[in-house]
């Protein structure tokens, strides 16, 4: 395929995303359009759709890490993580309300944040260095979403869509790792009161600073650098639990705390 070619095709995977995003109407399959679409030519797409926002107004708050439970990667037959961006928009408060209808079909996962307090540049960023770029952890919930219909989606689709992101909920508190074990932090993700699921900080990677140099590592390819102050979701615990009208979810974390959101 010639390089005109693969302009070609990003761009129009890019304006088919921008369409189902105007139009809150899910699309067909990317990878169905586009059997052989790349996971490069992926990140090329999500890139346009990122810069757009950008030139719009919208501010990069952070980075998010998709995919890095083994059972998630075995779904989809892939070996590795996938990363998105997180934007200013996407911020919802702590026991704050989302609207279902802005979104297309969400679905909640409890997670650990980390805020940075200084820059961290792949190739060679290890757990350590993970651990001493951070300023504070504290307990997250991502609402992942899908312009894919019926999220029938390959890792070429989610990662064309941004990494299948939607909303994100902090935590209020703020907790340094001096003196967290970060693997061993259990996670409950109650929904409407009821114990849904339960997740460990070990189920990421082994550990959630991992994902988080692996974040960097592989945005060193793109030139992408984890900005001090960005937020970085550093994985789902646990799966993702499907939301409605009227619901409530609340992330129980040991050592750190809860986090919670209501759709409506």
């Amino acid at each position: 395929m010639s390089s005109n070619q693969v302009i070609h095709r990003v761009q129009h995977v890019y304006e088919l995303l921008q369409q189902a995003e105007a139009a809150k109407k899910s699309i067909t399959p990317l990878s169905e359009i586009y059997p052989d679409l790349t996971v490069d030519e992926a990140y090329q797409a999500q890139l346009l759709g990122i810069d757009q926002k950008v030139q719009g107004g919208q501010r990069v708050v952070g980075k998010k890490i998709g995919l890095t439970s083994v059972a998630m990667q075995q779904l989809l037959g892939v070996d590795q993580p996938d990363y998105g961006f997180l934007l200013n928009p996407m911020e919802i408060s702590n026991n704050g309300l989302i609207h279902l209808d802005d979104l297309f079909q969400p679905k909640v996962e409890g997670e650990i944040a980390f805020v940075l307090r200084k820059d961290l540049k792949g190739p060679s960023v290890t757990i350590d260095d993970v651990i001493d770029a951070t300023d504070y952890v504290a307990p997250a919930l991502e609402i992942v979403d899908s312009r894919i219909t019926d999220w029938k989606i390959t890792l070429a689709d989610t990662i064309a869509d941004n990494a299948s992101s939607g909303l994100f909920v902090i935590g209020d508190e703020r907790f340094s790792l001096t003196d967290i074990d970060l693997p061993s932090i259990e996670m409950n993700l109650f929904k409407n009161g009821q114990l849904v699921n339960t997740g460990y900080g070990s189920d990421v990677l082994s550990h959630p600073a991992k994902c988080v140099a692996w974040l960097a590592n592989k945005l060193s390819e793109y030139n992408v650098v984890l900005k001090a102050g960005e937020v970085i979701l550093s994985g789902a615990l646990s799966a993702a639990v499907a939301a409605e009208k009227g619901d409530r979810f609340t992330a129980g974390f040991s050592h750190i705390g809860k986090v919670e959101v209501t759709f409506k």
